[in-house]
């Protein structure tokens, strides 16, 4: 059993900076995949930055610039530094991962999601 944790969201002030923490835990033999999602009310989930399985960097345009994906493999973490936040970047953040369990089962996993709101 895998498990994705977040925390980190809260109301902050157009301009203001917020830092999430996905953490990994349980029956995990590898991590291929970690990032970060978003969903606003009314809208798609999408992509805002990722490692990809080659370990590289991918950021939405909308938030390249301001925001930093971090990664520590120790620990299996993932964290999101968000700088110069504006009213858009208002959603609900979702951790996700693909993971390779003990038992080399391959499967993508999502957390329960942390509310950041962006006030003006």
């Amino acid at each position: 059993q895998v498990q994705l944790v977040e925390s980190g969201g809260a109301l902050v002030q157009a301009g203001g900076s917020l830092r999430l923490s996905c953490a990994a835990s349980g029956s995990i033999f590898n991590i291929n995949y970690m990032g970060w999602y978003r969903q606003a009310p009314g809208k798609q989930r999408e992509l805002v930055a990722v490692f990809n399985s080659g370990g590289r960097t991918n950021y939405a345009d909308s938030v390249k610039g301001r925001f930093t994906i971090s990664r520590d493999n120790a620990k299996n973490t993932v964290v999101l530094q968000m700088n110069s936040l504006k009213p858009e970047d208002t959603a609900v953040y979702y951790c996700n991962a693909e993971i390779i369990s003990t038992a080399r089962s391959l499967t993508s996993y999502w957390g329960q999601g942390t509310q950041v709101t962006v006030s003006s």
